[in-house]
């Protein structure tokens, strides 16, 4: 071959530069991950199960410790499948009492136990989250006392501490993370909130479920993320047409939600540096593309946009 080059150099070559251009290189102090971390576990809106999208859950970790958002059906699994270890939970917070938010909710707690959990959970959300928890470990009380008997685990319940919130202000502070929270509007639920997690390096608001909010814009102020549920409403028309209580549904759905439009408005009057899209409603509605759901919010924010996906990590 030309220029001093036999065929098995020049194979050779061309691999490692076809590696170097698939995998990305290590990262450098440049480049270092942040050291709060946002994975979305659950990115679908509604409690039906669907086969592209858990309903909605998120996680920060911060240094290996899991603070987690929400708990739709399979939120154990999808921590998991992210890489995170699950006796590494130590706070859990419920934005409001929609079963797509907290379905799974106690088989957290429980799953989290059955795979080594023994540190203290506390456990925040709206009225009524004691009565929830409680309830549920009497309702697992026999698998719970039989798994202490029989294969030495420590007590689960008085590792669990659950708190009713019902005003916006601070929730808690650790050595790592300042959470507070701020009341939405998610008629007909009587009290929703979103969360703001201030951590070492970076600031994460949650939105939860909420029509356009100024709460919301005044706790996000500044954050570097938000996660914004968001609702197409022309999807949402396609949506109700297969339903039988189509009217009732239909006034829940406008009522009860954020638009991808006014999502961006949302972000850019809280000067957000990124918006994350989540809790699609519809969540599987295959003439919607994300490029569609991304438009829509572009039209007011300026900043970074994305779509989110079930267990992506935002960077």
């Amino acid at each position: 071959m030309a220029n001093g080059i036999d065929r098995r150099s020049f194979v050779a070559q061309a691999a490692a530069l076809m590696g170097a251009a698939r995998w990305p290189r290590p990262r450098t102090t440049a480049t270092r991950a942040p050291r709060t971390r946002l994975i979305l576990l659950g990115t679908g809106g509604g409690p039906r199960p669907r086969a592209a999208s858990m309903s909605s859950a998120q996680v920060v970790i911060v240094d290996d410790v899991l603070y987690v958002i929400d708990c739709g059906d399979g939120v154990a699994r999808q921590l998991v499948l992210a890489g995170a270890s699950l006796p590494a939970l130590r706070h859990v917070f419920i934005t409001h009492h929609h079963s797509d938010h907290n379905a799974d909710y106690g088989n957290l707690l429980l799953l989290s136990w059955a795979s080594g959990l023994r540190q203290r959970v506390d456990t925040w959300g709206p009225p009524p989250i004691e009565r929830i928890t409680r309830l549920f470990f009497e309702m697992s009380a026999v698998d719970i006392e039989t798994r202490i008997a029989d294969e030495g685990r420590v007590p689960l319940v008085p590792l669990v501490h659950a708190h009713d919130l019902t005003r916006g202000g601070l929730v808690m502070q650790d050595e790592r993370v300042k959470v507070t929270c701020a009341r939405v509007e998610h008629p007909m639920i009587e009290h929703a909130l979103a969360y703001r997690l201030d951590g070492p390096d970076r600031s994460i608001v949650v939105s939860g479920d909420t029509k356009r909010s100024a709460a919301l814009v005044r706790l996000a102020t500044g954050a570097d993320v938000l996660v914004h549920e968001v609702l197409y409403p022309e999807a949402a028309d396609r949506l109700v047409a297969r339903a039988p209580n189509a009217s009732s549904f239909r006034r829940h759905l406008l009522g009860s939600h954020t638009s991808a439009e006014d999502a961006g408005r949302v972000a850019a009057d809280a000067g957000v540096k990124t918006l994350v899209l989540s809790h699609f409603v519809p969540a599987d509605d295959p003439l919607v593309t994300e490029a569609m759901w991304a438009d829509a919010a572009r039209k007011h924010f300026g900043g970074r946009i994305i779509v989110g996906r079930d267990l992506m990590e935002i960077e």
